[in-house]
């Protein structure tokens, strides 16, 4: 198969732009500039602004009847090679596949979060802890919990919603390739019962800004949302014995305000534009991620790889295997803020050791993470999955036959 292909991005934005919606646009800012026809087709959820709206939704999170028509008809319109979905919760549901389906269109799926398995949340955290109870197990566990905002209501209706997919296995009889984004998110989908032989580990990537070495770097800095599993209470009380600035980019539930007890030495300065973010990583001499969540694989990873700029991140999930301990970075205890902040001190203390990690994580980069090395896994996944459809349309062709 050679040539440009005609792929249909499908996208349930959440509120604010998150790390799937950075890695959809990169995406399809590749394949675009690769010469490949790209139609996204996605919904918002900001959207979602009345009682009557969030409550159509809670009552089709099962499976939007509504959605499936309107995808459908976008299929006739654009006639895809391929179609690639990414988030389809709360509004798209697995109905998405069942348009694909109708119209002979083969299925790509990236699992961006841990819905799949950790059912109610998709953090597999609860409380502040791993929690991986729901993996492979019934979802109503975290009903229970009240996992989903914390709300019985809200987490039983998630729980049912979930747990009609599982058993209906949408997923294993619709989609051909599941892209998981490091290995150690792949062996969480296997060991709930994803196929193993149908899941392909496609790291994210960003595109090259240049070469950031030459640049002055001051401070450490975090990046991401204001929220319990990232860790923001930990990593305030680790800074409380730190004289070294750092700076807080990001907005979210966790509501911390300049009147706030915190160290002078931090300085929050709210949600910034997702262009900001490059500019601030290059300022800055490391960055900090004390999440407390088994992450998929943090876009936040490759953006400070690209700009040269080393991460201390919690020993837990994609953070432990993407980041080299004492290589690209350090890691500390999760949820421990004196282990990380003696990881910090290390770092304030070690400016030349601590540069030549970001060099090593450029390299990373360069090796791993890079627009080209990302369209060449990408492109084979898409020629992979549409032989496969058109070798099954063959056998379905063939059966047909044989019954008149």
């Amino acid at each position: 198969m050679s040539g440009s292909l005609r792929i249909l991005v499908v996208q349930n934005h959440y509120i604010g732009f998150g790390g799937d919606d950075v890695i959809v646009a990169n995406e399809s800012s590749l394949l675009s500039a690769k010469g490949h026809e790209v139609s996204l087709w996605s919904v918002q959820n900001n959207d979602l602004t009345t009682l009557r709206s969030r409550i159509h939704t809670a009552v089709n999170l099962t499976y939007n009847r509504q959605s499936r028509a309107r995808l459908s008809q976008h299929i006739a319109e654009f006639r895809p090679d391929v179609m690639h979905c990414h988030n389809l919760f709360p509004q798209i549901t697995v109905s998405a596949y069942d348009a694909a389906a109708e119209a002979g269109i083969p299925i790509v799926q990236t699992l961006h979060d841990f819905r799949s398995v950790c059912c109610i949340n998709g953090f597999l955290n609860r409380n502040g802890r791993v929690c991986e109870l729901c993996v492979g197990r019934s979802p109503y566990w975290g009903a229970w919990h009240r996992c989903y905002r914390n709300s019985w209501l809200g987490s039983l209706v998630t729980a049912h919603a979930l747990d009609r997919q599982r058993r209906a296995r949408a997923l294993e009889q619709h989609v051909r390739w599941f892209i998981a984004q490091s290995e150690p998110s792949r062996r969480q989908f296997i060991a709930a019962g994803l196929p193993e032989d149908r899941i392909v580990v496609k790291p994210n990537f960003t595109p090259d800004r240049g070469d950031p070495r030459a640049c002055s770097r001051q401070g450490a800095l975090f990046v991401g949302r204001l929220s319990p599993e990232k860790g923001l209470q930990t990593l305030v009380k680790a800074w409380e014995g730190i004289e070294f600035p750092l700076r807080i980019l990001g907005g979210g539930p966790v509501l911390l305000s300049p009147s706030a007890d915190l160290s002078r030495w931090i300085s929050l300065l709210g949600h910034r534009p997702h262009a900001e973010v490059g500019p601030a990583m290059r300022q800055a001499r490391f960055l900090v991620m004390p999440s407390e969540y088994i992450e998929g694989f943090p876009m936040v990873i490759v953006e400070a790889f690209a700009n040269g700029l080393p991460v201390i991140a919690s020993r837990l999930g994609a953070m432990a295997d993407v980041i080299e301990d004492g290589v690209t970075g350090l890691h500390f205890t999760v949820g421990d803020p004196d282990d990380l902040a003696a990881k910090v001190a290390w770092a304030i203390a070690h400016c030349d050791r601590i540069a030549e990690m970001g060099s090593a994580a450029r390299r990373v980069y360069e090796t791993r993470y890079s627009e080209e090395t990302n369209y060449q896994s990408l492109l084979t996944i898409y020629r992979d999955t549409i032989s496969a459809g058109a070798e099954s349309g063959k056998l379905a062709g063939k059966a047909a036959s044989c019954r008149h």
